[in-house]
């Protein structure tokens, strides 16, 4: 049978994610030392792992309501309010989902069909292009630079804008860059966005992990950005709950109605028990944060000097737990490098290339393990890199 007939066209088009071959390849290597998942090493911590296990105890595994509990979308909502100083109606503005890979989907399918233009700034994660292919629209590439601090420009963005443009995806901080906007940055983006009737996705993840005096700014908070913004975030990163599953779209009434009938068809609701941990965390949970971040800050500071010490120039990330150093100098693509090194070293970083052509000639690697695991890293690439040398020089 010829199943490429039976198939949608859209989901065959669409490549399997760049991040996750590589993955699997270290998979099936003994003795990798894998720097290529974003996964914080930390487990989550013990107070909110007990909530979820207490929760088991005493047999709560029923459904949930589709929106989530009302419990946990009060709370999400107060963090959102002392935090980014946005307000949300926890029953009518909030939806919980199954991570916040989840919340993009559904968020994108209920803003963006055929005939419709989605602006993705890149490098960016991988899910975005694939996401609005898969939804019918049609992805337009705004490729951020180095020199930039991978920020996202107003001239930028106007260029880009044509008259089918409906939404645009705001990724920050962003993976894999670290790259942050700040408020006068977003500003910009807003007055722009502001001109042409947009929507806005904003991914806001790794709000928690900013470093150097950086505190996250939501666009939605940016006057008359509320309205017209769709706030993804979730537990994955912050609170090293990546098993859990659970994210959260804050939205406008409207737009969340939509959010949950696309959800309760597709999903129906998140994990019973996930909830219970994630109420728990948002209510005790700020200090393991600001642990877990200050653990990633001294890694951060550490992986981008060894790098910029051996050659391969790194912007200083100023968010989530990612490095995206310049290879460039090497001669090498960056898939080129990637396999080599994993061949020759057994150390699995990311190609650029995986997060865009824009992200061709770098490297990702995620600096979310230990300090000893990234040590003997850096060693191994240090030496990679004057083998390299070697066979250059003859």
């Amino acid at each position: 049978m010829n199943y490429s007939e039976k198939l949608t066209p859209s989901i065959l088009s669409v490549k399997p994610s760049g991040i996750r071959r590589f993955f699997d390849i270290v998979n099936e290597m003994d003795h990798v030392i894998s720097l290529s998942v974003g996964e914080p090493d930390f487990q989550t911590p013990w107070h909110v792992r007990q909530a979820g296990i207490s929760s088991l105890e005493q047999g709560k595994t029923w459904y949930t309501p589709n929106r989530g509990f009302r419990e946990l979308c009060q709370e999400i909502t107060k963090f959102y309010q002392r935090k980014y100083n946005l307000t949300y109606s926890p029953t009518e503005e909030c939806v919980v989902t199954v991570g916040g890979s989840e919340a993009i989907d559904v968020a994108i399918r209920c803003m963006a069909s055929r005939g419709d233009e989605v602006l993705i700034p890149q490098p960016s994660f991988v899910c975005y292009e694939p996401l609005t292919v898969m939804a019918g629209a049609t992805p337009v590439i705004i490729e951020t630079r180095a020199e930039d601090a991978f920020r996202l420009k107003p001239e930028q963005l106007e260029e880009k804008i044509t008259e089918r443009t409906k939404l645009l995806i705001l990724p920050y901080p962003n993976n894999p860059t670290g790259g942050i906007m700040e408020r006068a940055d977003l500003e910009a983006i807003a007055a722009v966005v502001k001109k042409h009737d947009l929507m806005v996705l904003s991914d806001e993840i790794y709000s928690e992990l900013t470093y150097e005096g950086k505190q996250h700014v939501s666009i939605a908070s940016i006057d008359g950005m509320h309205e017209r913004t769709v706030v993804i975030n979730g537990f994955s990163k912050s609170y090293a709950m990546t098993g859990w599953r659970l994210g959260y779209a804050l939205a406008p009434k409207e737009i969340a109605e939509m959010l949950v009938k696309l959800h309760q068809f597709c999903i129906m609701s998140a994990p019973t028990t996930a909830q219970y941990a994630a109420i728990e965390a948002l209510r005790n949970g700020d200090s393991d944060i600001e642990e877990m971040r200050n653990e990633y800050d001294m890694r951060r500071r550490f992986v981008v000097g060894s790098l910029n010490k051996m050659g391969l120039t790194c912007f200083k990330p100023e968010g989530a737990f990612y490095c995206f150093p310049c290879i460039k100098s090497t001669g090498l693509s960056s898939e080129e490098f990637c396999t080599r090194l994993l061949q020759s070293k057994h150390v699995a970083l990311v190609p650029g290339s995986a997060f865009g052509e824009s992200g061709e000639g770098y490297v990702r690697l995620s600096y979310s393990y230990s300090i000893k695991h990234l040590t003997r890293a850096m060693e191994l690439i240090r030496d990679f890199l004057k083998e390299l040398q070697d066979e250059s020089n003859g």
